[in-house]
């Protein structure tokens, strides 16, 4: 078992970073996502919060400084949180650091040993273009 750190950036300045633990040290990053998805939705879930700091806007909720707020309390769905993280890659919502390098397919597989650093680094569109 390997501890990576994620890292969630974004051009507005915002920097967040926890931890995730992975049984492999190769995955491909469209698991890797995945992993990441699970394991923020089933902890949001656990709490039982109104703001939600994910990699992805749920829906009914405002987007607040520090994350989502909800408008009513009532658990997420990873499923739907991981298919609009992918669909949010896809059209290049953010983009994906490991340890400094960008991976750019879903599908390429990547070397995670203990210790390695995943930024998921969250782009925000032009107003009128």
């Amino acid at each position: 078992m390997s501890e990576v750190t994620i890292i969630d950036e974004s051009m507005l300045g915002q920097k967040r970073s926890w931890h995730l633990e992975l049984l492999d040290e190769t995955l491909t990053l469209r698991e890797l996502i995945r992993r990441r998805i699970y394991q923020e939705v089933t902890e949001f879930n656990a709490k039982q919060a109104l703001s939600f700091q994910g990699l992805v806007q749920p829906n009914e909720t405002e987007r607040t400084l520090n994350g989502y707020r909800l408008q009513h309390a009532h658990k997420l769905g990873w499923q739907a949180q991981y298919e609009k993280a992918i669909e949010a890659f896809s059209r290049r919502g953010f983009i994906v650091l490991v340890n400094d390098r960008q991976v750019e397919n879903l599908d390429a597989s990547i070397a995670l040993p203990a210790g390695s650093e995943v930024t998921f680094f969250k782009l925000v569109p032009l107003v009128g273009g």
